[in-house]
């Protein structure tokens, strides 16, 4: 099973096509290569190094609180 999280892009390397996106406390760099027009704050869906396509921060938040309902987030 293949799982995609949405998180937040904190920083952007343009110059690599690159981001920095977090979820909770974790953050993790990202290639940009599959999604267009992504600034600062917006949501995308992270799957094994790259963001999939940006979503709807609202959609992103009701997302991230389903999984820390089902115990699968943690503030670590």
């Amino acid at each position: 099973m293949c799982l995609a999280l949405p998180a937040q892009i904190v920083a952007l390397d343009a110059a690599n096509n690159m981001a920095t996106a977090s979820v909770g406390n974790v953050k993790v760099e990202v290639s940009l290569a599959l999604v267009d027009d992504v600034a600062l704050g917006d949501y995308v869906l992270v799957h094994v190094g790259y963001a999939l396509n940006k979503i709807d921060e609202d959609e992103a938040l009701k997302t991230l609180a389903l999984f820390a309902e089902a115990g699968l987030m943690s503030d670590a």
